[in-house]
């Protein structure tokens, strides 16, 4: 499997420290990290944190670190790449691996394909030498720039496509007991009134909202679906809300740690009808399944602190409709957390058009 000998490869030149943001095109390779023993691994909340603590690393051993991601968390990631591990700055050396989605000549979704064409630009701009794995082609080049890193104390970046770390998709223990996100969403829009406007998280959360209209012809509500933009959806409620909209943000625990400061934004300048929801179910469920590790903060305290003016948690299907109208009526800015199973829609389809999605939401807020 190449991503055993990649993996290999970076312990035979010591590389033993990974921090990263769980990706889809290396979900395979972070499973193999987290098998391995003697490595340290490191699951961050951003990716500018990754490479934070991976600068922190190298600070304190001398040792080069590894850090993974997804070419669309580049922007997370530049500014300690340009400002802190920087060859004119602190010339500290870092070995990325960047899950290349939207590659050219590789079909993949619209906001892949825009970050794709200039990935090779950005990482030419922070003066980053990068290496396509191509298919294992590279990995007696790779293992030479390596070498010329930790010589040189500068930065590389093996690149990585679509499907070429790919084995099997890893199995899913699914919690029947709890409540499922497609029943939920389900039960929101059966109770939210026609002028609420709602803005999704990015993974299976907008998907499933998108086809779960489309099943069941619920017409009640507007969305605006984010494709991409992980980390963001709670602020471009925000900005909805601040118009003196009704928004509803349905956000996911992996979206949600990304950005936590965006928290506070939310309680001190959201009014009474800015309703936010977590999705729980303590999983990057549609990059691999890794764990986020929210079981560790207790919301209820966190969400009071930061002055949101309500707290609910949903934990039990029986209880759904009642909490959701509850929360639904309450003054805001309220917060509701639902626990929630992995798994997801069979044959789950994607928001087509992103345009005419964009225009019909935005004449829908000229009307409510």
């Amino acid at each position: 499997m190449l991503g055993n000998k990649l993996l290999n490869l970076l312990i035979k030149k010591k590389i033993t420290f990974f921090s990263g943001v769980p990706d889809s095109v290396l979900s395979d390779f972070i499973k193999l990290i987290e098998e391995k023993r003697g490595l340290k691994h490191i699951i961050s909340s951003n990716e500018g944190t990754a490479v934070s603590t991976a600068i922190g690393h190298y600070l304190a051993t001398k040792k080069i670190p590894c850090v993974y991601l997804q070419n669309s968390g580049l922007g997370n990631a530049i500014n300690p790449l340009i400002s802190i591990a920087h060859e004119k700055v602190y010339s500290i050396p870092l070995i990325l691996i960047i899950g290349w989605r939207g590659a050219p000549g590789i079909k993949d979704e619209p906001q892949h394909k825009v970050k794709g064409n200039i990935t090779l630009k950005l990482l030419k701009l922070l003066d980053i030498n990068c290496i396509s794995l191509d298919n294992g082609k590279n990995l007696k080049l790779i293992e030479k720039e390596i070498g010329s890193s930790i010589k040189n104390n500068k930065s590389i970046a093996i690149l990585v496509k679509k499907n070429e770390m790919s084995s099997n998709q890893i199995k899913k223990k699914i919690n029947k007991k709890l409540i499922s996100r497609p029943l939920f969403i389900q039960k929101l829009l059966n109770k939210i009134p026609k002028n609420y406007n709602l803005i999704s998280t990015t993974g299976y959360t907008s998907r499933e909202l998108h086809q779960i209209r489309s099943l069941h012809n619920l017409k009640k509500g507007k969305d605006f679906y984010m494709v991409g933009g992980m980390g963001h959806a709670s602020s471009v409620a925000l900005g909805v809300n601040i118009a003196k909209k009704k928004v509803i943000c349905l956000d996911g625990d992996g979206s949600i740690l990304m950005h936590l400061g965006s928290l506070l934004a939310n309680s001190i300048n959201g009014n009474n009808n800015f309703k936010h929801i977590l999705l729980n179910n303590n999983s990057h469920e549609s990059v691999g399944s890794f764990k986020t590790n929210v079981n560790n903060i207790n919301f209820k305290l966190l969400i009071k602190s930061l002055k949101y003016k309500n707290y609910f948690k949903l934990n039990k299907i029986e209880k759904a409709d009642f909490i959701i109208k509850k929360f639904l009526q309450s003054k805001g800015p309220s917060f509701l957390e639902v626990i929630i199973s992995e798994g997801t829609i069979k044959n789950l389809s994607r928001p087509k058009d992103l345009k005419s999605i964009k225009n019909k939401f935005m004449k829908s807020l000229k009307t409510n």
